[in-house]
C-alpha cells in the first residue's frame, strides 16, 4: 500500500513539474478589424491580417480557426510557433451575393495556449 501511495505521489509531482515548465500563450495585436464602408459592386472582397505572438514558454499550435459563416474565410500556417515568434491569420470577407448593410463576423481560434479559445471579429458596412 505504501508503494502505491508513493508512486502516486511521485507521478503527481512529475505532472505538476511538467505543467510548471511553461505553456504557450497567444497575444493578438488586435482582435477586431473594421473594413469601413465599401461598395458591393466595385469591391465586395475585403482582406485583413491578424498578427499574434507566442508570449509563452512552449511552442504554440493553432488547432482550429473557423469563421461564423461561409462568406468569411480564414487562412493560417499550421506549423508550431516558437516562443517569442509571430504568426498571422489572414481573413477574407466576400460580400458577393450578400445584402448591403452593416455586418459583424467572428473567427474562432482554438489553440494549445493557456487561453484555449479566442474570438476575432471583422466588421464593416457594404453599400450598393
Amino acid at each position: 500500500m505504501k508503494k502505491i501511495l508513493m508512486i502516486t505521489m511521485l507521478l503527481m509531482s512529475a505532472f505538476s513539474f511538467a505543467q510548471a515548465q511553461g505553456q504557450a500563450e497567444i497575444k493578438f495585436d488586435k482582435i477586431e478589424h473594421n473594413f469601413g464602408t465599401f461598395s458591393l459592386k466595385s469591391n465586395p472582397v475585403q482582406e485583413t491580417t491578424f498578427t499574434f505572438t507566442n508570449t509563452g514558454k512552449a511552442p504554440l499550435v493553432l488547432n482550429q480557426v473557423v469563421a461564423s459563416c461561409g462568406c468569411t474565410i480564414p487562412a493560417y500556417d499550421k506549423k508550431p510557433i516558437a516562443p517569442g515568434q509571430k504568426g498571422t491569420i489572414k481573413v477574407t470577407y466576400n460580400g458577393k451575393g450578400k445584402f448591403a448593410g452593416r455586418f459583424k463576423k467572428s473567427i474562432t481560434v482554438r489553440s494549445n495556449a493557456a487561453t484555449e479559445m479566442i474570438r476575432l471579429y471583422v466588421t464593416g458596412e457594404m453599400t450598393d
